[in-house]
């Protein structure tokens, strides 16, 4: 199975493809789209929304996984981040794949164990988990890595309880 994590943002929207097969877990890809800075927000909607197009296009994942973020320092951050994710669902609808959202809680526990855990950490956890060398990975690649963690180690589960009711 291919899933295509995203980590919503308006000034870097991370992303990671992580491919599980024969037991194992392979990272295929992992960056962030960056719209232009000077751009209306308009403007940097669509080429975020453009820059997921092109990834579902390029990479084929089976299901892509979005964080779901429940909290913002303020309304405006809140009310743009919710923008950014309306053109990344847009993306995802118009290509047919199956979406699923997980709270930052539950990614957190899904990759260190504790749903509290600081930025840093999951960056630390992830390259461990899935044997990544870049040290300078960015933050939101990091993310968007550990969010498509969550959902492949989520579908697993719900895969070995669905064979154990045979």
């Amino acid at each position: 199975m291919r899933v295509l994590g995203i980590d919503p943002s308006s000034q870097a929207t991370g992303y990671g493809l992580i491919e599980y097969l024969d037991d194992r877990y392979r990272v295929v890809a992992y960056g962030t789209v960056k719209p232009s800075r000077k751009a209306s927000l308009a403007h940097k909607l669509l080429e975020i929304k453009d820059g997921v197009d092109k990834l579902i296009e390029e990479y084929a994942p089976e299901e892509v996984a979005i964080e779901n973020p429940f909290y913002a320092q303020n309304v405006k951050t809140a009310l743009t981040l919710g923008q950014v994710r309306g053109a990344i669902l847009v993306a995802v609808a118009g290509s047919g794949r199956p979406l699923f959202e997980y709270s930052p809680l539950e990614i957190k526990k899904a990759v260190t164990g504790y749903g509290q855990a600081e930025k840093s950490q999951i960056g630390v956890m992830i390259r461990t988990l899935l044997k990544i060398e870049d040290a300078g990975m960015e933050e939101d690649a990091a993310d968007a890595l550990a969010c498509a963690f969550c959902h492949l180690n989520t579908r697993l589960f719900q895969k070995a309880v669905e064979e154990s009711k045979i």
